[in-house]
């Protein structure tokens, strides 16, 4: 796509803060929405927001995209002072996580299906032609063969929180059969690096043995799961917004890692030996995740680009530069 304005929702999230990097290093102009919530330590969003607030095309609106009238009110302003024609939206705004989508179903549903809807509703209304969603591979896992491809049959969600991503991915196609939206729909795999959510296994781990405190191992270890750097996951982003029709792509790294192995490895990066405590497995846990690429490469000229080892070296020296306040973050 030729660069034009863009609708970057969660753009003080993991992701999306880095996908809101990279396009303006692309030449988009980037209106980036966030409700800066506290379902994690909102520090990690501040310092997110604080790497791009300053460039002068990005503008910045604290709205929470469940909300109609906030949301509608701002396309109406014409998304001043530009006053341009959006050509996309890209909604990484959504509420992650597994096991806390089982105590708190509620929350996901209404962000990650009602918001949805809300932004393909203002789509059709205001003539937006392309849209991105980034979905999860905890659609995957019930059944399915190793590698994951698009087309295993994602019917049977282990968590509310997958069944939520499953809700919007339908919703987008009934945008796009109905009025002709360009849709990708973007399953990331396991995403990890520099000011990464807290909730996620690497960051927890990077933190606790920084300090030696207790590691938290659920299971035996002996699960794997598809670690994508989050640069390549902004690059695939970005590239989700060329032309498709409609497609679901898996974004991962194709090179699934042994939690164990990954705890040995920040060992020796720290330099400290892991305390490991071991707890039960929870049910919605997937013993294995392994994205199958061939899609992306084909469609999108996308491959990963960090090896696992870079990548986590590359959190590691982010978590020591800003220890004094990250080894508070609750995890």
């Amino acid at each position: 796509m030729k660069p034009g304005t863009v609708l970057l929702t969660g753009c003080a999230g993991f992701i999306g803060s880095k996908v809101a990097e990279f396009l303006l290093a692309d030449g988009y102009t980037v209106v980036g929405v966030d409700n800066l919530n506290e379902a994690y330590d909102p520090r990690l969003k501040y310092w997110r927001l604080d790497q791009i607030k300053d460039h002068p095309q990005f503008q910045f609106h604290k709205l929470d995209i469940t909300l109609r009238s906030p949301l509608r009110a701002l396309f109406e302003s014409g998304f001043r002072p530009h006053d341009v024609r959006l050509a996309a939206i890209i909604n990484l705004a959504a509420r992650a996580g597994v096991r806390q989508s089982v105590e708190n179903p509620w929350i996901y549903l209404e962000t990650n299906v009602a918001g949805t809807l809300n932004l393909l509703e203002l789509c059709r209304e205001f003539g937006v032609k392309k849209f991105v969603l980034a979905s999860t591979s905890s659609l995957y896992g019930q059944g399915n063969p190793l590698p994951y491809r698009e087309d295993a049959n994602t019917d049977g969600p282990l968590s509310p929180y997958a069944a939520s991503k499953k809700a919007a991915e339908a919703l987008c196609y009934s945008y796009h059969y109905l009025y002709g939206i360009d849709m990708t729909i973007l399953r990331y795999f396991t995403v990890y690096g520099p000011a990464g959510r807290p909730d996620m296994s690497l960051f927890r781990f990077v933190q606790w043995i920084s300090e030696g405190r207790p590691v938290m191992v659920y299971g035996d270890g002996r699960q794997s799961r598809d670690f994508t750097y989050v640069d390549d996951i902004a690059r695939g982003t970005v590239a989700g917004l060329k032309p498709v029709g409609y497609e679901t792509i898996n974004l991962g790294s194709d090179t699934p890692i042994v939690l164990m192995d990954a705890i040995r490895l920040i060992e020796e990066l720290v330099e400290k030996k892991a305390d490991i405590v071991h707890s039960p497995r929870h049910a919605a846990d997937v013993l294995a995740t392994w994205a199958d690429i061939s899609k992306a490469r084909r469609l999108l000229d996308w491959r990963p680009q960090t090896t696992f080892q870079d990548g986590l070296a590359a959190l590691l020296r982010w978590y020591h530069a800003n220890r004094a306040w990250a080894m508070h973050v609750p995890t």
